[in-house]
């Protein structure tokens, strides 16, 4: 009988970089559309782009522990690209069409992430 593919064992690091990075994006856009009136907890955002930070980071780290070893690095791989935007998050002005542009291009990234860490490990 064939070895049973599995996922990554990182893949829940996966997920909570993903959801802190929507839950992050869903807040900038309402506040951004004035839905939402945050003037009274600016820190929220700050503080959820900082979980997103983190939870990515985490995420990242797997390409060391993780098992199995080629599911994990692609999966690493693939969201460390979401660095650069995020790293330019904070240098940017927020009042201009930069800031929700670059915060929106690490999204592929981290959705090629989420995807590789939740594929079966194809490799034996």
């Amino acid at each position: 009988m064939a070895p049973r593919r599995r996922r990554t064992d990182a893949a829940p690091l996966f997920v909570a970089a993903a959801a802190a990075y929507t839950a992050n994006v869903a807040l900038g856009a309402a506040v951004a559309t004035r839905v939402i009136d945050t003037s009274g907890f600016r820190w929220l955002h700050h503080a959820m782009y900082i979980a997103t930070c983190v939870t990515s980071a985490a995420a990242f780290s797997a390409v060391l522990w993780g098992r199995p070893k080629y599911a994990s690095r692609r999966a690493a791989f693939a969201l460390a690209p979401a660095v650069v935007p995020l790293a330019a998050i904070p240098y940017l002005g927020t009042r201009s069409r930069r800031h929700p542009l670059t915060a929106l291009a690490a999204a592929p990234f981290i959705v090629a992430g989420l995807v590789c860490a939740w594929r079966p490990a194809d490799r034996k």
